[in-house]
Parts: structure tokens; C-alpha cells; sequence
């Protein structure tokens, strides 16, 4: 226990309120019940702290309350822990159990927690009998020097948190620096993060403070914690001192301000927008953890303003790194903990609407003017549009418009000599004054590295203007975890070299160095083998050839000749160059392989070295080879490093492409850098100005549009520049011959951040400009920079700050504003150039976000699909009909083998053997990938998998985003197939079929990314349904199914579940048992599998259920494997069995499947990490019967927890009676008022029936016909929309048909069948009517439903139509109205369903084929012809023949529609036999009576014309008298499939039914009682 000397006391507000110490429970109760005498003591605290500090600090104020023989009672109350908990009705809870346990105003409350329990318990005191007493006993640090001091108290509201609440100051804070020892680390860090803030706007001193003793904290927070002894004993007085040093800062500022009037806005630096994304966040992502992220956006905000120096935002990013926090939504721990998540910009500014700081409309940020002061003395309004482009990841750049500009630009420091010097002044003994460092990501992962290794120490002065770097004279240790080195490679090569002087004890213990996905591609071998063959131990923790990877060496780098392939990066000479002095001999380095690459940089590299101590002398007897002491570095005092030469190429390319001028003074003849050569070599023979002196250069650009192309230039000595030049070039056209510039000498450009090459090629392509590529380089063809495109779809930049900032200055000539996607990629290098491009160059800048599916990579957009499966599983039919749906090409590679080869493969193998087959067919598949990434559907020959390389090819294409589809079916059926196939061999050593499919069965699921098995019926491949099944598992697998959307769009829907043991029982039921339902449920845990082991079916029994449910149904399905501690079936110990076939339905192309919250967090992270465009449904059931929907803080936990995974979420409680019911409809109000994900929120048994009622999202239904209820209290369809009517929430409805004559019309038949079917209280008659005037009335009486309209009444209905459809002003004509209310007045909608008749006819006889680029035929030209045309053109028809008998009726109808639904009318008597040469007509239409025969000729060149179709072809004949017309039967003889008009007319009606009632209409039993 602290002695009363022991503490120290901060006063706030004129009070002593404040007191800081260690071990303080005995002094908090004496304090307490000696100063503030109470009957009743009320401890608040959560379930997760009371097991630590409750019990004891009872014991301790009990014992003091006898001590004192006070007749006080001591209370306690324990919540569940998590901001769920600081909530209205979690403050009601405990106020009424205070009240309950006779609490008056005397009682003294204890808030013993962190900041949820401190900010709820003080607004009950603010409160409770109009305010009682309390005080804080913070338990966590971020509660000690924030929430806990200032008296700010308050509960979250959906909208926003804190927004409720009071000011009410504590009586004590007790600061308990002891309680910190049972924290774990990341909880201290996020304390840690409080700390920095208060810093970082406040006091300098104190930042540096933090600064210098990052390394030692970090330390010592994550050392193991020792029983019975203080974890934090060696930085105790540090501890102490940072943490005092915070609470004065805030005790200060809100003495000074204790309302917020101003000044303590500044405590909510990086908490504007902190808070927002805590709002997505948590509770994944700690508070200080999202303000760490909150406080690096306020300071980037402020230096786009033009305020903050860059210098400063880098420093801050160092300091947070230093601890371990993350600087933004892409740091890896953001990705571990919440890599599930997203932030869309909009939500983000949402939230920050109903901050406190605004000022009205206005938003209010803390913005920095240095690190320690902050611009104004409260927070500074801010534009939306500059908090947008902070926030946002991409950015769209607006043309320029300053013609007359004279600029000076100060690029960034050098990135190649910023990262030597870093190692250099590493590896020196002593302290060097670095200055003019650049501040990017490259340094900083640079940075952190080095001072993991132990290295060096680093620290700053001036402001942040010069960095101190303590170096450790080459003394090293391998830390503990993994470097992350992003994608830096310039890092990643040289911190591989320093690696290898690292001294470890074993492999085990290696340095690891690892990066993101793009660095794990990048080539490092070269420099890898020089190590090894050096005696280092370096091994490939994932792919060959690049990291992560891992060193280890006992003694370092032995020295000696070192052979090393420098052809491909200058990076790799440097690294060994470098790391030479302290081998354990002297170093020979001899570069071998031919003419090393940009010897520029390895004469930078050489030329550092000397300043640093060390001189390499270059062999003069043998070319390429270099000679390195062994020495130890010493570190110059001071050390300038000069402006990026690479860098300063974009703002002098600016000057040359507008015609203005521009100076980089820095930067001149005498620099290091090859890149200073680019204005005097490239842009002054394109016809610029250019004045270098030893120290500068200047650029002037000509006038626009007279720059010159280059015939012909070498980059190999600048070859970062190359980028810049090529955008340059694109608008270089003055030239008498082609404007083509051609640059080489830049190879290894396509083994940098990305193929800088192709990127360059395929970038430039979007612009309009034509460029391809050399074998060391690209030629570019200038073009007028008027004619420039602006990308549809935005720049990608590959994750390269060059491509970026390249593309940044085409961007400033194009028509209209460019997006460039990943705008933060320049912080590699220049982290503030889109600042000095608005700052300095005045262009208008804006935040933009491209959806996620458009950010990826563009050559994995429309990426090739590659089939994989067994020969005989129906890989080429199944190509040949994706191919058709997705308009893609179809190559089978076997042909194609036997095309390159000259021979059958069944020669290839007996002339070359199995082995050179594979090697044969490996290369092919290697060829197809490089060469048509896009485009192209492949189906691969059975064994492509044979081959461990092959294997690799389609592992990591499907890591680069590409579809590797697994072919499979039935193996009875494969069996039976082969045993007549002939055209290939058999296989090798005559094995068993069953046996090759045994083996290669593991390979092909290690190799897929979706699978899709043809449906089986009745022992048989049902070929008629492939087609629509494949359709369905395309428009899944590309992201096309609007399944989800179109849900959130109506009022109320239902999902059937179906718990057949096979579904194949269900199959004879499906169609009547779905009506109503939107959705069906295959349970899969009921499901029997004769091959199934303990419970768990195998995966192709499950696949094949798939396979069978998704061609006999037109609806999503749900995929669900219920655990029976949730209620089902499924074993409760096999998640492992349950998560993979999770993950098989993932692979099928499964709409939706339900997850369960109760599996661990682990399975559900995978899950969604491989969902790709199948959505989450994510669930619990409370089968306990326990929780409740009153007190819902459990119910909140699931959707929190459900929120960051869900598309859709699942809460099924019990219901004990009625109220439970109520209670959870007030839950649904309260949480979907706010929550933007669908809720299905429901009560089982047969009292939570009301529930179902209630709930309008996804309500699991049953149908009579089944033989179970899946759920106890399920109810039909029919029943929830009788119980609705009953309730008044469907009111019934008078619908009509308006014409004459109509006494013989069938739609009352059809619509009043329907809606018995659905149980819907509606009704439908004929109305018929002499005028149309007549039923204006009924369209305004408070009972109309809705109406159809038919002759004559089309056109003169429109002119009491307050809105017209697209169609409906197409046509001409409404056939169709509906009434809706807008804005409390009644709104009539006039529609057209003409068309939709023919449409969904088509669509149900296509069965999922596709009609795009066919030729159809109409015959007729009255008024049905021009819905039928219409409807061809939107089933994608690319020609469509017009046959009629009188020919001046088909070009009136002709001249209807535009070009491009290109008609041709065929003249039936001029027609001959030749003319119709190569016509194919895959449908028609007849809109002619049927009663009435043909023209002769028009008989004949119709009959002609559907000769030309086949099985596939589509007849549809509008007549229906009779059934089956003359011209339906022609076609039939030819194998058309045929469907009547009558079809079109029931779903014409039916397509009316969705509109008014937005219910899935049942068409069979509504056709099947038409026809009656």
C-alpha cells in the first residue's frame, strides 16, 4: 500500500481530486469513508474486472468500515463487460436495483472499470435522485488519463456514442498505477495511445519524452509477468511520470475549460475522426487504437491544408509505429483483428455529423500546426470535401487550369540514399545528424526494422527536421516476431543483407523478414544464393524466391569471394556491399551473369560508404568486381541527403506537359542520383527549356501540344524515371513521321513494385493511348493531348507510388477529372504529393472510393476461367456454355497440344512417354496463363494436376484472383463415359479409373477455387438443366447474383427450409411448397449420407445435393449446418468437418450461408475470408430460453460480434408468453433503426408465432405438404399473410382490369388465384366501362390496389398518371397501375408489362441459356411486334429479322427504334435461298393471328427461316386460340421448343401481381387454373 507520501495529488478545477500512487485500496477506503460519509457504498463494476479487483477491495472496505464502526452497507453490481453494456437500458437496470435496495441520496457510488463503466456510472450519479456522489476508480490506463478525469459522463445512442449524457466532476479519481500489472500488453498500448495524444497537442517536451523511450516500454510491457513480483518495477518511475504527465495536461485544460467551451476540444485530437471508425471497428479495434488511426488522418488533414509540416506527420507516425499502433485501416493488426471489415468513406463522415465539436452543419477537427501546439486554441472547422479526401483511398484529379504557373518544388529526400544512409548510420559506431530524411513508409518500415534488430537508436530534434541515429557498430539480435517490411523492397534487400550478420543460436530463431502480398512476388534469389554459398542459412518460409524468408547465422558472413547475379536489381550489389565490412574476412564481390543493372546506384552506394569510413576499391584487372576492407563504419557528424531525383521528375514533367516552368532546387549536375539527368536528356530534346546548374534545375515547358516524341531513348541509368517519361510521351505528337517514342533499357523495371512495364502498357491504354512493349523497354505512340480519354474505371496503380504520381500528370490534361485507385501508395516516397499538387499547382483534388470488386487487379478483372476435373466430367460442354454466358473465348488445351505437337495426344505419349506429356502440358498451361489472363475460358486435360509444378501454376493463380472451376460428376457416369471414349489413351500403367480419381482427388481440391458438379436424377446427368444450373453458379462466383439486393428491396420475405434426409425427396413437392418464399434452406446437418461417418456427410454427397436442389429452383438457396447445440443435428465437436463444408459451399456458388455465432472466431474469420460473392448469414439461437429481448446486452454482444462478418443476421430467442414478443419487437425498432444489416429477429415455439408475424426479413416458413416443421412455431406463407391481414398490417385491397369488351377476360381467374394461394385478403374484377373517365374515382378511393388496362383505354388512362415507366413512355401506352403514397398524397405510376410477358416467358424456356449476339426472328408488324422486339433487344439479340405481309408496316416499325437494335426487314418476295446463307435464328415470335393463314411467301420464308434453328431454338407464338398454333407446330418439327401465348398473358398478369404486391408470384397452379 502507498503511504500517504507515497501519492501524489493533481488538482483540478481549485480540487484536490486527482491522486496517483501505487497499491491504493486500503488508502481509497479510508479516504472515502473518513471524507465522505455515506449509509451506502455501491461499487458498479463488469463481470471481467470484479474477479481481479472486486473481492479484494471489499475485503479491505469492509474491514475498514468495522475498523471505523461505521453502520454503512457496502453494495455491489457486476454488468457484462463491452460498450453494449453503456446503454439506456443497462442504466435503467441498475437504477432500478439501486431503487429496490433502498438507495437514497446519500449513497456514495464506485465506478471500478474502464471507460464504459466510469462514463455510465457517472451519468447514474448525474442523475439518480437528481444527482448523487461519486468516484473513479480507473482500472485500465486509457481510462486513467482520459475518461476517468473531467467529469464528462454519458450511455451511446444508435446514432453516435457519448451522445447522451451529463457533466458531472467525480469527488475522487483514485489512479491505481498498480492494477496496470494485470493488463495485458495491448490493453497498456491502447492506453499508451491517450498519452501520445495529449502529447503530441500539447506539450513537445513530453512527446519527445515518449520518443526517445519507445523501444525500453515496449519492452518491458510485453515481458512475461512474474508471480509476486511488479512487472513494470524497471520503468516504474518512467511509468509514472509519462502517465502524470497526461492526467496534468487534461486536469489542466478542463480546469480551464470544464464545459467544452473551446480549449478542451483540443483532448479530442484524433478523435473526430477516431470515433468514426470506432464506430465500425470495435469491438474488434480498441478505442486508442482507432484514435491512433483518427490522429494520423487529423495530421495528414492539416498538412493538406497546408498547415502541419510533413516532417511532423512522419515523426507522428514513427512514435505510434514505436509502440505498436496502427497509423491506418491497412496496418496489420487492423487486418488481423478486423481485416473483415470495411470503412466506407460516406458511414465515416456520417458518423462525424453528430460530433459535440461541430458547429452546426459544420465539422470541427483538432488540427496540428506542430507536434506540441496546435493551429487554434479549439477545434477548426474543416470542409467535408478535404475531411473526403483524407479519408478516401483513392483520389480524383481535376484538369489543370493555371497556365501561367512559375514554381519551386522541394521534393522529398531520396529514398535510395534516405534507406543507405539509414543502414549506414546503423552500422556505424557513434551518433549522426541525418537531415532532409524522406518520411514514407519505406523508411519507416525501414526504421522499425532496424531498430528491432537492435541497430540503432533513433530519435528527433528540430521540430522533427533532423534525425539522431545512435548506431550500434554492426551489434545485432534477432527479435521475436516476424519484420514486416510492407512493400518495401529497397528495405527488404538490404535488411536481408544486414540479416546475415545478425548472430543467432539456430534456424529457429532466424531473423524473419515478410511483407505484403505484392512483396511476396517480388524476386530476391540472386542475393538469397550469394548469402548462402556464403555460409548463411536462408530459407523460403512460402514461395521460392521471394519472402517471407528467414536467416540465421552463428558467425555472420564469412567473407571471401562473393559471386552474385546483378542483372536483375542493383539493390542486391548494394546490400552485400554494405553489410562487406563486417565479414569475417575481407570481400571480393564479383558480379557475374553480364552487364549489371543501373551501376549508377551501386556507384551511390560506394560513394555513401566512403562518408561513412569506408573505402571500396573497384578491381582494375577484373571487370565488375569490387574489393571491401574489413572495417567498422564511423558515422559523420551531420549528414545531408539530397532531394529524390526520381521524385523531382513529375513536378519538372508537369512544367513540360502545361507549358509552365518549374524549379527543383536541390537537385542539379553534381547530384548522386542518376534520375538527375531527365530534364537535360529526355525533356529538353522533347523540346523543353531546360537550366541545370550544379544545385538546381528548371524546366519551362512549350506552349501545349508541341512537345516532341523520341525516336529513340536509353534509360538504363535512370530507369525509375522511364514512367514519367512515358506519360510524357503520350502527348508528345509533334513529329513529321509516327509521334512513337521508344525507350529501353529498362528490364528490371518489371520486377520492381509491379511490372512497371506492362502496367505502363495497359494503364495508358485507358487514356486512348496506343503502347506496347520492347524487349528491354515500351514504345509509346503521342497523340494531341485533346484527344485524351479519361478512364471509365479509373487508374489502378499496382500498389507503385510511380505509377501513381506518373498517371497523376496525364490525369491533369484528360477531359474530365481521372481517378487514380490507392492514392496512399505514394506515401512510399513523396507521402504529401497530392498536397503539393493542389498546394503548389492548384489542382482541384477530391476523395473518391472505387467499389472493392473494381480495386482488383485488371488482369484478374474478367479473368480467364481454367476447368479442371476428370477426363469425362464434362469440362468442354461445360466451357462451351460459360464461354457463351460470359462472352468469353473457349480453348481446349488438349486440342491445342495437338495442334502445337502435329499429333493426336495418344501419339504424343507413345512416342515421348507420360513424363514428357506432363512436361508438354505444363508449358501449355504456364503459356495460357501469361498470355491470356483474360477473356478465355480453358479446359485442361484431366491430369494437368499431375505435375507438382502445374499444380503451383493454378495454386497461385487462384491466388492472384483468377477461377480455377473443378469439373466433376457422378464417377458411375465418368466410369460408363470412358469405357466408349477412344480418342485418349489409356491411363498410365492401365490404372483403375476409380483408382486415378482416388488419387487426384486431394490435388484438385488443393488447386480449385469453385467446384461445380452436373446435377443427377434418376442415375442419369440431367443435360437440360446444366445450362441454368451453370447460369445460376456464374452469376454467384462473378458477383452478378442481385439476389441480396433485390430482398432489401421488398416489404416482407421467406425463406423455406427443407430437412430431407436426400433432396431428391423434395424435389416432386418443390414448386407448390415454395410459393411465396423468396429463398430455400437445404439443411444440410438432416441430410443422410450412406458414406456419411459420424453424422457429417461427405462432401461430394453434399455437393451432388446441391447440385440437384440449385437446377429444380429458380430461388437463392441458404446453406446451413445446424449444431444441436443450436438446435440441430450436427455433431457440436465437429466445427472442423463444419467449417470445411462451409467452405465446399463457398466453392459451389451457394447464395447465402449461415454461419453460427457460437463457432470459434477463428473458423468464422476464414469463413469470411474465402466467401468471395457467397453472403453470410450469420446466426444464434438461444435455446436456453434465459436471455431477454428487455435486457438485450447479450443479444447486442452477438451483434456486435455478427456485424463485422454479417450480410444478413439471424437472433432466435424463446418466447414464454406474449410479452416476449412485444419486447423483442421494441429490439428490432431500436437496433434496425440504426443497423444497416438485415435482421431476422423471431421467438421459437408456439407462443413466439407472433413473432413470425412481426418479423418482415427472411421469416422462416413452412408448408403444409412438408412432412416436419423444421422449427417448432414455423408457419406457412399462407398463414403469415392471413395472420397480417387479421392484424391490419396487409389491408385488403379492390384491384380491377379497366377495357371493353373484357366479360371474357381471364385475369380476375389469375389474380384472385394468386392471392388465395398466398392468402392475401384482395380481390380482382373486370370493370368494364364505355369512358375512361369513369374510373378516375376508383383510382382515387383509399381501397385501389392496382389495375390493368387494356383496349381502348392505354393511351387515354396516361393523363391521370402522376409518374410514367421507361417502358410506358417507350410504348406509348399503360397497361398497368400502381398506386403508392409519397409524401402522405397518393402517387399513380403508369406502367407497361407487354414486354415483361415475353420476357419472362423467354427467361423460363431459356433456362438459364442466353440469347446474347443470336439472330431472331418476329413475324407481324402491329403494335405486340414492338414488345416483342424490345424484349429480344433486352435478352441481347444482336439481329433481329422483321417478316410481314405488308412491307410498308415493317419499316414503320423499323423506324421505331434506334440503330442499335439493328432490324432488318426482309421482303418475303425478293428473299432468295442465297440470301438467307449463314442466317441462324436461335427465336421468334409471331405476333399474327392464328386463325388466319400466311401470305404464300411470307409462309414460305418463315418456314425457311426456322429451318435454320435447332433443338436450342425458342418458338413463342402470342396467339393462344388454339393452344397449339399451325406455326408452333412447324417449328416443333424442327426440335423448337414452343411456348403459347396464354403463358405470356398469365406472366404479363403475373408480373402486374409483383408490382402491387411484391410477393414472388406462383405461376404453376395460376396457369394450370387459366387453362381451366
Amino acid at each position: 500500500m502507498s503511504s500517504e507520501s507515497d501519492l501524489i495529488t493533481v488538482p483540478i478545477l481549485g480540487k484536490e481530486t486527482v491522486k496517483v500512487g501505487f497499491g491504493l485500496d486500503e488508502y481509497v477506503a479510508t479516504e472515502i469513508l473518513k471524507e465522505f460519509q455515506s449509509s451506502t457504498y455501491v461499487v458498479i463494476t463488469d463481470s471481467n474486472i470484479a474477479p481481479h479487483h472486486l473481492e479484494p477491495f471489499e475485503r479491505i472496505f469492509r474491514d475498514t468500515i468495522k475498523k471505523n464502526g461505521a453502520q454503512s452497507r457496502f453494495l455491489s453490481y457486476i454488468i457484462p463487460p463491452g460498450e453494449s453494456s453503456k446503454c439506456r437500458a443497462t442504466k435503467a437496470e441498475i437504477e432500478d436495483w439501486m431503487l429496490s435496495q433502498s438507495c437514497t441520496r446519500d449513497t456514495l457510488l464506485i465506478a471500478m472499470g474502464g471507460g464504459v463503466i466510469g462514463d455510465l456510472v457517472g451519468y447514474i450519479a448525474a442523475t439518480f435522485m437528481r444527482g448523487i456522489r461519486f468516484v473513479q476508480m480507473p482500472t485500465t490506463l486509457l481510462a486513467m488519463v482520459d475518461s476517468s478525469i473531467g467529469g464528462k459522463t454519458g450511455i451511446d445512442a444508435p446514432l453516435g456514442k457519448n451522445l447522451i449524457g451529463a457533466f458531472w466532476q467525480p469527488l475522487r479519481v483514485y489512479v491505481d498505477l498498480l492494477v496496470l500489472h494485470t493488463l495485458p500488453p495491448r490493453q497498456i498500448i491502447n492506453g499508451l495511445a491517450e498519452i501520445i495524444k495529449t502529447a503530441a497537442m500539447w506539450n513537445e517536451k513530453d512527446f519527445q519524452l515518449l520518443e526517445n523511450n519507445s523501444a525500453l516500454l515496449i519492452e518491458e510491457i510485453h515481458k512475461p509477468a512474474v508471480s509476486g513480483e511488479y512487472k513494470f518495477s524497471k520503468i516504474k518511475d518512467l511509468l509514472q511520470k509519462i502517465i502524470l504527465s497526461s492526467i496534468r495536461t487534461k486536469c489542466e485544460v478542463v480546469t480551464l475549460d470544464e464545459r467544452e467551451g473551446g480549449l478542451r476540444n483540443l483532448l479530442n485530437f484524433g478523435h473526430s475522426i477516431g470515433h468514426a471508425y470506432e464506430a465500425i471497428l470495435y469491438p474488434q479495434i480498441l478505442h486508442g487504437e482507432c484514435v491512433a488511426i483518427g490522429m494520423m488522418k487529423e495530421v495528414e488533414l492539416a498538412r493538406h491544408l497546408g498547415i502541419l509540416k510533413p516532417n511532423a506527420v512522419g515523426r507522428l507516425a514513427k512514435c505510434l509505429v514505436s509502440y505498436n499502433l496502427p497509423v491506418s485501416v491497412n496496418d496489420p493488426k487492423i487486418k488481423k483483428y478486423a481485416g473483415f471489415k470495411t470503412c466506407p468513406v460516406e458511414n465515416l463522415i456520417l458518423t462525424m455529423a453528430v460530433d459535440k465539436k461541430n458547429q452546426g452543419t459544420k465539422k470541427r477537427v483538432v488540427i496540428l500546426k506542430a507536434i506540441g501546439e496546435t493551429y487554434e486554441k479549439h477545434a477548426t472547422v474543416v470542409s467535408d470535401d478535404d475531411i473526403r479526401f483524407v479519408l478516401s483511398s483513392d483520389v480524383k484529379v481535376d484538369n489543370f487550369t493555371e497556365n501561367s504557373l512559375d514554381v519551386v518544388i522541394t521534393p522529398p529526400g531520396s529514398k535510395s540514399i534516405s534507406n543507405r544512409a539509414l543502414v549506414l548510420a546503423a552500422l556505424s559506431q557513434g551518433t549522426c545528424r541525418l537531415t532532409n530524411m524522406l518520411h514514407s513508409d519505406d523508411t519507416q518500415f525501414m526504421m522499425s526494422a532496424l531498430e528491432s534488430l537492435g541497430a540503432a537508436k533513433f530519435s528527433w530534434e528540430d521540430n522533427g527536421e533532423t534525425l539522431v541515429v545512435e548506431g550500434s557498430g554492426g551489434k545485432m539480435s534477432a527479435p521475436k516476431d516476424a519484420l514486416y517490411l510492407g512493400n518495401a523492397g529497397t528495405a527488404a534487400r538490404f535488411l536481408t543483407g544486414v540479416s546475415a550478420l545478425v548472430p543467432t543460436q539456430d534456424k529457429e530463431h532466424g531473423v524473419v523478414l515478410t511483407g505484403n502480398h505484392r512483396m511476396k512476388v517480388r524476386p530476391i534469389g540472386p542475393l538469397v544464393d550469394a548469402l548462402r554459398n556464403n555460409g548463411c542459412t536462408v530459407e523460403y518460409l512460402e514461395k521460392e524466391g521471394s519472402l517471407p524468408l528467414s536467416t540465421s547465422s552463428s558467425t555472420g558472413l564469412k567473407g571471401g569471394v562473393i559471386e552474385l547475379a546483378a542483372t536483375v536489381s542493383s539493390q542486391y550489389v548494394s546490400s552485400i556491399l554494405m553489410c562487406a565490412p563486417y565479414a569475417s574476412e575481407p570481400v571480393t564481390l564479383k558480379l557475374v551473369g553480364g552487364k549489371p543493372i543501373s551501376q549508377l546506384y551501386i556507384d551511390m552506394t560506394i560513394a555513401m560508404m566512403a562518408s561513412f569510413g569506408i573505402i571500396v576499391e573497384k578491381s582494375s584487372s577484373e571487370e565488375n568486381t569490387y574489393h571491401i576492407p574489413r572495417a567498422k563504419y564511423q558515422s559523420p557528424s551531420k549528414y545531408e541527403i539530397e532531394s529524390d531525383a526520381s521524385s523531382a521528375t513529375y513536378p519538372l514533367a508537369i512544367a513540360a506537359i502545361t507549358g509552365t516552368k518549374c524549379t527543383v532546387p536541390n537537385i542539379g549536375s553534381a547530384s548522386l542520383q542518376g534520375d538527375s539527368r531527365f530534364a537535360r536528356d529526355v525533356l529538353k530534346p522533347m523540346g523543353c527549356l531546360v537550366e541545370q546548374t550544379a544545385n538546381s534545375t528548371t524546366v519551362q515547358g512549350p506552349p501545349k501540344g508541341q512537345l516532341k516524341p523520341l525516336e529513340s531513348i536509353d534509360m538504363e541509368t535512370m530507369t525509375d524515371a522511364f514512367l514519367t517519361a512515358s506519360v510524357v510521351a503520350a502527348v508528345s505528337s509533334n513529329a513529321e513521321g509516327d509521334p512513337i517514342t521508344r525507350i529501353t533499357g529498362i528490364a528490371n523495371q518489371r520486377v520492381k513494385e509491379c511490372n512497371r512495364i506492362a502496367a505502363m502498357v495497359h494503364e495508358l491504354a485507358k487514356f486512348g493511348v496506343r503502347a506496347g512493349e520492347l524487349e528491354d523497354g515500351i514504345y509509346i505512340f503521342g497523340q494531341d493531348y485533346k484527344t485524351l480519354k479519361s478512364p471509365t474505371d479509373g487508374v489502378y496503380t499496382y500498389d507503385d507510388h510511380r505509377v501513381a504520381m506518373a498517371f497523376s500528370l496525364l490525369a491533369l490534361l484528360t477531359p474530365s477529372p481521372t481517378v487514380v485507385i490507392d492514392k496512399a501508395c505514394v506515401e512510399k516516397t513523396w507521402p504529401y504529393w497530392w498536397d503539393v499538387l493542389k498546394q503548389s499547382f492548384k489542382v482541384s483534388l477530391y476523395g473518391s472510393t472505387v467499389e472493392q470488386v473494381e480495386q482488383q487487379n485488371p488482369l484478374s478483372k474478367n479473368a480467364s476461367i481454367i476447368l479442371i476435373g476428370m477426363r469425362g466430367a464434362g469440362k468442354t460442354t461445360i466451357g462451351k456454355i460459360i464461354s457463351k454466358q460470359l462472352n468469353m473465348k473457349f480453348i481446349d488445351l488438349d486440342e491445342w497440344l495437338e495442334d502445337r505437337l502435329a499429333m493426336p495426344i495418344t501419339q504424343v505419349i507413345f512416342k515421348l512417354g507420360w513424363d514428357a506429356f506432363r512436361l508438354e502440358e505444363h508449358k501449355l498451361l504456364r503459356e495460357f496463363i501469361q498470355e491470356r489472363p483474360y477473356g478465355f475460358v480453358a479446359a485442361s486435360g484431366g491430369g494437368v494436376i499431375e505435375m507438382n509444378d502445374s499444380r503451383k501454376l493454378l495454386e497461385n493463380y487462384v491466388k492472384s484472383g483468377g477461377i480455377v472451376l473443378h469439373v466433376h460428376r457422378n464417377i458411375d457416369h465418368i466410369v460408363s463415359y470412358l469405357s466408349k471414349d477412344s480418342s485418349r489413351p489409356a491411363y498410365k500403367d492401365q490404372e483403375n479409373i476409380r483408382d486415378v480419381y482416388a488419387r487426384r482427388h486431394e490435388w484438385y481440391r488443393q488447386c480449385r477455387s469453385h467446384y461445380f458438379i452436373s446435377p443427377v436424377l434418376d442415375e442419369r446427368v440431367v443435360e437440360e438443366k446444366i445450362e441454368y444450373s451453370m447460369s445460376r453458379f456464374l452469376e454467384v462466383i462473378t458477383g452478378k447474383s442481385q439476389s441480396l439486393q433485390k430482398l432489401k428491396e421488398k416489404k416482407r420475405s421467406a425463406f423455406l427450409t427443407l430437412n430431407f434426409p436426400d433432396v431428391q425427396q423434395a424435389l416432386p413437392l418443390l414448386n407448390d411448397v415454395t410459393l411465396g418464399c423468396d429463398a430455400v434452406e437445404i439443411r444440410v446437418d438432416h441430410l443422410k449420407d450412406p458414406k456419411g461417418k459420424n453424422g457429417v456427410p461427405t462432401l461430394d454427397f453434399v455437393a451432388e445435393q446441391v447440385a440437384l436442389l440449385r437446377c429444380h429452383t429458380h430461388l437463392p438457396i441458404i446453406f446451413t449446418v445446424r449444431t444441436k447445440k443450436q438446435g440441430g443435428l450436427f455433431p457440436d465437436d465437429k466445427e472442423a468437418d463444419a467449417l470445411e463444408l462451409i467452405l465446399s459451399a463457398i466453392r459451389y456458388g451457394i447464395d447465402y450461408v449461415d454461419v453460427e455465432l457460437g463457432w470459434s472466431i477463428e473458423s468464422i474469420t476464414k469463413i469470411f475470408e474465402h466467401k468471395r460473392n457467397t453472403k453470410l448469414l450469420m446466426s444464434w439461437h438461444d435455446l436456453s430460453g434465459t436471455w431477454s429481448w428487455a435486457s438485450p446486452q447479450e443479444w447486442m454482444q452477438m451483434i456486435d460480434l455478427a456485424s463485422s462478418f454479417a450480410d444478413i443476421i439471424k437472433l432466435v430467442g424463446t418466447a414464454k408468453d406474449i410479452k416476449d414478443n412485444l419486447e423483442l419487437e421494441n429490439f428490432r425498432k431500436s437496433v434496425t433503426s440504426t443497423m444497416k444489416i438485415p435482421l431476422i429477429a423471431i421467438n421459437m415455439g408456439g407462443k413466439g408465432q407472433l413473432s413470425r408475424v412481426f418479423n418482415k426479413f427472411l421469416t422462416p416458413v413452412t408448408h403444409p405438404d412438408l412432412p416436419s416443421k423444421a422449427a417448432p412455431g414455423q408457419l406457412s406463407v399462407k398463414q403469415l399473410n392471413e395472420a397480417l391481414a387479421l392484424i391490419g398490417e396487409i389491408v385488403p385491397k379492390n384491384f380491377y382490369v379497366f377495357g371493353k369488351p373484357i366479360s371474357h377476360s381471364r385475369s380476375p381467374v389469375l389474380h384472385n388465384t394468386a392471392y388465395k394461394l398466398l392468402g392475401l385478403p384482395h380481390s380482382y374484377e373486370a370493370y368494364e366501362t364505355d369512358t375512361v373517365e369513369e374510373v378516375e374515382g376508383i383510382l382515387r378511393s383509399p381501397d385501389f390496389g392496382g389495375a390493368n388496362v387494356t383496349i381502348p383505354y392505354k393511351l387515354p388512362i396516361m393523363q391521370y398518371m402522376d409518374d410514367l415507366s421507361h417502358e410506358a413512355r417507350f410504348f406509348g401506352a399503360v397497361n398497368t397501375v400502381i398506386p403508392s403514397m409519397k409524401e402522405g398524397k397518393l402517387h399513380l405510376r403508369g406502367d407497361n408489362t407487354d414486354w415483361r410477358g415475353i420476357y419472362d416467358t423467354f427467361t423460363a424456356a431459356l433456362d438459364g441459356m442466353s440469347l446474347a449476339e443470336s439472330s431472331a426472328l418476329v413475324i407481324g408488324a402491329g403494335g405486340t411486334s414492338r414488345a416483342a422486339i424490345y424484349t429480344l433487344h433486352r435478352l441481347g439479340v444482336s439481329q433481329i429479322y422483321l417478316v410481314n405481309r405488308t412491307l410498308a408496316n415493317s419499316y414503320a416499325v423499323q423506324n421505331v427504334f434506334p440503330p442499335e437494335y439493328n432490324i432488318k426487314v426482309l421482303d418475303a418476295d425478293k428473299v432468295t435461298s442465297e440470301d438467307l446463307n449463314g442466317v441462324s435464328i436461335a427465336s421468334a415470335i409471331s405476333t399474327v393471328p392464328a386463325d388466319k393463314a400466311l401470305p404464300e411467301s411470307v409462309d414460305r420464308l418463315v418456314k425457311a427461316l426456322i429451318a435454320t434453328g435447332d433443338r436450342q431454338s425458342i418458338f413463342l407464338d402470342m396467339a393462344y386460340k388454339p393452344l397449339h398454333t399451325p406455326l408452333m407446330g412447324v417449328a416443333s418439327e424442327h426440335g423448337w421448343r414452343c411456348s403459347s401465348g396464354l403463358e405470356v398473358l398469365v406472366r404479363q398478369g403475373l408480373a402486374s401481381f409483383q408490382m402491387w404486391t411484391g410477393m414472388n408470384p406462383p405461376f404453376s397452379p395460376v396457369y394450370k387454373k387459366v387453362i381451366e
